[in-house]
């Protein structure tokens, strides 16, 4: 009699021993900071090697989604099993039955993990009712399975929040540095002198935009303008965008290319840098003062409107967007005759697609009509009134988009 009680309570020891050990071994795994895979292989390995169960499933909630964290002697998928709607429900360790589902019913224990009221997993253990001793077992160590499943995965989640935390700050970085390169991609004065009056504005919808505005002055006689919106937002279209800009100044400066061979350069090197995932529209006019001559191209961009004296019209001719296509199936130019006291106003979709509260967009007609009103005004007048004008029409509105507005008036 008195063997059987030093026999059971040197199991009771050992037992004790087992549980504290696999505990200290993942406290000490978590504050070394230990990769996931480590502490998933020690939560296998203390469930599998030490506890005997050979079947085993655990879901885990990570970004408001259920998944499959750890499958073991499980075969095949498992389809038909939803933890919102089979799970959930259950607060306590509970055996199963039986269950409507085919796939829950190869499992004999539900072990739910909560941490103050929140779910934050379901481990399902299977191959336990063949053998009652087994099941016996495992019912007694119940509660530390659950205390076990409990630390890992909240250990995990924090290792989770700690990387997500890590690729934020990574991402604000990233982020500032594309914010300063944006910053450059602008030109730092714009001329306004006898021979001509340039002025821009530029309103990001978020830190960082995707459109482009700049003025180039080629030699003492001859220039060129454009302005560029890019597909989608963020830094990579931030990026997109840098590499255009240096390219066009590079062609520009060093190679002296026509209109049409570097819009043709330009469409290779979107193709290339955005693997077909973005395209730029873009219009380019370049201007010689001698021959009072404005050749443009326009590549799918907001037509630029043009007024002189009490004639207007759209610069229209051009060719599809950029990036696009691999190659473009027309390409049309379009020179012009400047006359003096001439008026351009370039900019993109920002500033026609704008809605008022009844979800009305701004529109062409509109932004014409102010142009028409008070084109002979200072360039940067004309500007500060045309966003005057976006304010009033959007009103409680947000700005839909990134909104850019150069304009350029000839003497």
């Amino acid at each position: 009699m008195q063997e059987d009680v030093v026999k059971n309570l040197e199991e009771k020891i050992k037992l004790k021993d087992f549980k504290l050990h696999s505990l200290l071994e993942i406290t000490k795994s978590i504050n070394t900071n230990q990769p996931i895979n480590h502490l998933t292989k020690i939560f296998e390995f203390v469930l599998r090697e030490q506890l005997g169960l050979d079947k085993f499933i655990l879901f885990s909630k990570e970004e408001d989604e259920w998944n499959i964290f750890l499958k073991i002697g499980i075969k095949g998928k498992i389809k038909d099993i939803s933890v919102e709607k089979d799970l959930l429900r259950f607060k306590d360790v509970t055996v199963i039955e039986s269950s409507h589902k085919s796939s829950l019913n190869q499992f004999d224990v539900i072990v739910p993990v909560f941490h103050k009221s929140k779910p934050l997993a379901f481990l399902l253990i299977g191959g336990l009712l063949q053998d009652r001793e087994k099941m016996g077992g495992i019912i007694k160590n119940m509660s530390f399975i659950q205390t076990l499943t409990n630390i890992i995965i909240v250990a995990i989640e924090n290792k989770r929040m700690a990387n997500a935390t890590i690729m934020q700050e990574r991402l604000k970085k990233d982020l500032e540095i594309a914010v300063e390169l944006q910053k450059q991609l602008f030109p730092a004065q714009l001329p306004s002198n006898q021979k001509l009056d340039v002025s821009a504005k530029f309103l990001p919808r978020h830190e960082i935009g995707g459109d482009y505005y700049d003025f180039i002055q080629i030699n003492e006689n001859e220039f060129m303008i454009c302005i560029a919106d890019v597909s989608g937002k963020g830094i990579s279209a931030a990026m997109l965008m840098a590499n255009f800009q240096a390219t066009i100044r590079t062609l520009f400066h060093y190679q002296n290319f026509d209109l049409e061979d570097l819009i043709k350069e330009l469409n290779d090197k979107v193709i290339n840098a955005s693997n077909g995932d973005k395209f730029i529209t873009f219009f380019i006019a370049k201007y010689n003062a001698k021959t009072r001559k404005l050749k443009y191209i326009n590549a799918g961009h907001n037509y630029p409107l043009l007024v002189s004296g009490n004639k207007t019209r759209e610069l229209a001719a051009g060719c599809p967007g950029l990036g696009m296509l691999d190659e473009l199936p027309f390409l049309e130019s379009e020179e012009i005759d400047i006359h003096p006291n001439t008026t351009i106003v370039l900019y993109t979709d920002g500033v026609v697609e704008l809605e008022n509260k009844e979800g009305i967009p701004f529109e062409t007609d509109n932004l014409l009509k102010i142009i028409k009103n008070f084109y002979p005004l200072k360039m940067e007048d004309l500007n500060n009134i045309l966003f005057s004008k976006l304010e009033e029409w959007k009103g409680k509105n947000d700005f839909i988009d990134d909104t850019a507005i150069l304009t350029c008036r000839i003497f």
